[in-house]
């Protein structure tokens, strides 16, 4: 029979994962929808992670590489302060958040994933707040780059 496998340490914090596993197991409709194109790195080559734990938060969508979070909200997020802090949160690490309507991952997926595209690719590079759209800024100087050892969060 096969040796055990020796124990290894995780660097996450202990319940991070399960957390992930428990919120993508109950995702919603439009976050299984998007996430068919995210996935596999099948946008633009970019590689996207899902319930991505930026703690004490989990991202619905995150593109380490280009440092983008990408949420899809109901309505009962209109106006949430709840989502600001949040958004504020991620903003100090480093992050730029692009929130999307589910509706609208639902009805027109095309279009999102251009909208998700042109932020990798730095097409957008202010804050939007629209009826449809809400997409923060978070621009990364040279001195804010990100080390190797950030990226792996």
């Amino acid at each position: 029979m096969g040796e055990a496998r020796p124990a290894t340490r995780s660097r996450r914090k202990t319940g991070t994962t399960q957390r992930a596993r428990k919120l993508r197991q109950g995702d919603n409709h439009a976050e299984a929808l998007l996430w068919l194109e995210l996935k596999a790195r099948k946008l633009g080559g970019y590689k996207f992670t899902r319930q991505h734990s930026i703690e004490p938060y989990y991202a619905d969508f995150c593109c380490r590489e280009k440092w983008l979070v990408v949420e899809i909200d109901g309505s009962q997020h209109a106006g949430s302060s709840y989502d600001r802090r949040r958004d504020d949160f991620m903003r100090a690490q480093g992050y730029s958040i692009l929130r999307l309507w589910s509706h609208d991952v639902l009805k027109h997926r095309t279009s999102i994933c251009e909208t998700i595209l042109a932020a990798l690719a730095g097409r957008l590079t202010e804050n939007i707040a629209v009826s449809d759209l809400r997409f923060v800024f978070t621009p990364l100087s040279l001195d804010s780059t990100p080390s190797k050892t950030d990226l792996s969060r």
